[in-house]
């Protein structure tokens, strides 16, 4: 009895599973896109803030202090070297410049004099009449006119001097900046006037950490970034300075800009630093997959008539604009998945996406149309079996209409 209890399950297990199709086979190779590694060139680069500066830019500042009586030009109006741009108030000046003057014309009759006396004291000794003594004391008294009128000379030449600084002039040909005084202001030597830009290149003032500036040569390529990160113009580094500034540890380096981009003295830009290039191997990032802090990628390598995937530790370096530096786990031409990576498995089985051919319906649409039928065909035959037990011969029938 307990035979024949065994043999019966044992032959309604065997039935059941050829009612259910038996164990299911391997899955069909999954489409990817592949990649075969090539050595490629790779930047050492470090991104920084710079400022523009003009080579041909200068601040106006007078030289006196006193108030503005007139103001003689206009913001981007052009000037010639020497033209003036602004008066203030002289009449100090013209004054202390009168008074020279007046001490100089004194000097001058005191002078006059003195050669009268002298010349009728060497008459007077020629004929005995003077002692040698007086002759002596009456050049002295030349001499010591003399050196008096040069002094007031001296002393009309240095107020004239000054009177010029009160119409304060173009130290250069350009155009002049906004003017940040008005007519009445009061104004030192300190007080910023003006400025005059001359038309030429600009500087690219950098400040690079003093760690990073060991590295930097005259000559070195500096590219200024572009919105899109692109490089919208690359110059060479002319100028690293020997200090480091004291507070911030920053050194600065220079570049010449050259003109007709465009660009405006003062302006803020994006500089990339290109410290050094190398050949070396990158992995696209989104090739990369990570456990436990291990990255890994899918290499896929020939077995047997296909293809499958083995997934392999690296060891990445920096990440670039879409790609990881590959400093080891892998070699030239090896070939990697790059697409459908979250879906594969070790050792699974795949085999390259084909190209789609010109005028072909997107993918999602034929997928849909063959979702459309395979619903419309399992409903046939949901529709068939349920009719076949009502009617009596409706198995039969069905397997009829299938063929």
């Amino acid at each position: 009895m307990a035979l024949a209890l065994c043999a019966g399950l044992a032959a309604g297990c065997g039935k059941k599973g050829q009612a259910s199709g038996g164990p299911a086979g391997p899955p069909p190779p999954k489409e990817i896109e592949i990649l075969a590694l090539q050595p490629t060139e790779v930047r050492d680069t470090g991104e920084y803030l710079g400022s523009l500066l003009s080579r041909g830019s200068v601040t106006v500042l007078p030289q006196v202090a006193g108030y503005v009586r007139a103001v003689l030009v206009r913001p981007g109006q052009k000037v010639a070297a020497g033209a003036p741009l602004l008066e203030v108030d002289a009449r100090e000046e013209a004054a202390a410049l009168a008074s020279a003057e007046a001490q100089r014309a004194a000097a001058a009759a005191s002078l006059g004099l003195a050669r009268q006396v002298r010349e009728r004291t060497e008459a007077l000794f020629r004929e005995g009449l003077a002692t040698a003594e007086e002759l002596d004391q009456r050049r002295a008294a030349v001499e010591a006119a003399d050196a008096s009128t040069r002094a007031a000379e001296a002393q009309v030449s240095q107020r004239k001097v000054a009177v010029q600084y009160n119409t304060v002039r173009a130290a250069v040909a350009g155009v002049v900046g906004d003017v940040l005084v008005r007519v009445g202001d009061f104004v030192t030597a300190s007080t910023r006037a003006t400025t005059i830009s001359q038309a030429g290149a600009l500087e690219l003032s950098i400040s690079v950490p003093a760690a990073r500036a060991r590295s930097v040569t005259v000559g070195m390529p500096v590219e200024l970034v572009a919105a899109d990160g692109s490089a919208e113009l690359t110059t060479q580094v002319f100028f690293v300075a020997q200090d480091a500034d004291p507070r911030t540890q920053l050194v600065e380096l220079k570049a010449a800009v050259p003109e007709g981009r465009g660009l405006r003295s003062s302006e803020l830009v994006r500089a990339r630093v290109i410290y050094s290039t190398r050949q070396a191997l990158q992995v696209p990032a989104r090739a990369v997959v990570r456990q436990s802090g291990q990255a890994f990628v899918y290499v896929v390598v020939s077995k047997g008539q296909g293809l499958v995937v083995e997934r392999r530790p690296v060891t990445l370096g920096d990440l670039g604009a879409s790609a990881f530096v590959l400093e080891q786990g892998l070699g030239a031409g090896d070939r990697i998945a790059v697409s459908a990576i979250q879906q594969l498995r070790d050792g699974a089985a795949v085999k390259l996406k084909e190209p789609k051919p010109a005028g072909a319906p997107p993918s999602g649409a034929a997928g849909a149309a063959t979702g459309s039928a395979g619903a419309s065909g399992a409903a046939g035959a949901s529709a068939g079996s349920a009719s076949g037990p009502a009617t009596g011969g409706g198995a039969a029938g069905g397997q009829g209409a299938g063929r």
